[in-house]
């Protein structure tokens, strides 16, 4: 059992790993936009104090969200828990190590997934996806054997995130360099961290997280 934050830029493949690793180790993804979503669903105190605040254009606080995710590790998780998306600053970093503390549980490993921007941005203007099925594919790397079909389940409906063109990205990379990135260094001082090439093939990322986890 370990808790383990998912460190990396937008499209590094944070997203793919937590989910190999909740099917082969029983561990939890605890995802702010998907806890958010929860909660404004089971139409909670919280979620309805959520559903508010994001109804007016306003972040939720860094408060809110340390509500979600202790509400979440109370429900526990028998390989532990991967925190993805959060957290994002320095003082967020802090308010985690604050709750584990409380909760009397600890961050066993922080997992930095390094990417090259210029892959990185060619990976993400080239990705689409079934709006069937979910399967990912890539332009390049990956396209559909049949053009236009999807390889899994047949569907014509494929989609690109609208949000998945270079300009969209490189603003999203500078947030994540001028607020996120400094946890790097943050985790390094408590060695906790190590390092995965995040542009390897998927098994082999796969592979790389295994080994720090063993």
């Amino acid at each position: 059992m370990a808790n383990i934050i998912l460190l990396g830029p937008p499209g590094a493949g944070k997203g793919t790993q937590a989910k190999r690793l909740e099917e082969t180790r029983g561990m939890v993804q605890l995802s702010t936009g998907d806890m958010l979503k929860e909660a404004i669903a089971q139409g909670t105190d919280l979620g309805r104090r959520v559903e508010g605040i994001m109804a007016r254009g306003e972040l939720v606080t860094d408060e809110i969200v340390i509500g979600l995710i202790e509400h979440k590790m109370t429900e526990g998780a028998r390989g532990g828990f991967i925190f993805d998306g959060f957290p994002r600053t320095l003082k967020q970093a802090d308010a985690l190590a604050e709750l584990m503390a409380r909760t009397g549980s600890r961050l066993d490993r922080v997992i930095e997934m390094q990417v090259d921007d210029a892959a990185l941005v060619d990976r993400i203007t080239g990705r689409f996806t079934c709006g069937n099925c979910g399967a990912v594919y890539h332009d390049r790397t990956h396209p559909t054997r049949v053009p236009g079909i999807c390889d899994a389940c047949g569907s014509t409906d494929l989609r690109r995130r609208a949000d998945d063109n270079a300009e969209t990205l490189k603003t999203r990379l500078m947030e994540y360099y001028k607020k996120t990135s400094p946890l790097i260094g943050y985790y390094y001082a408590k060695g906790l961290l190590t390092s995965v090439d995040g542009l390897a093939d998927v098994d082999t990322v796969s592979s790389a997280i295994a080994s720090v986890l063993d």
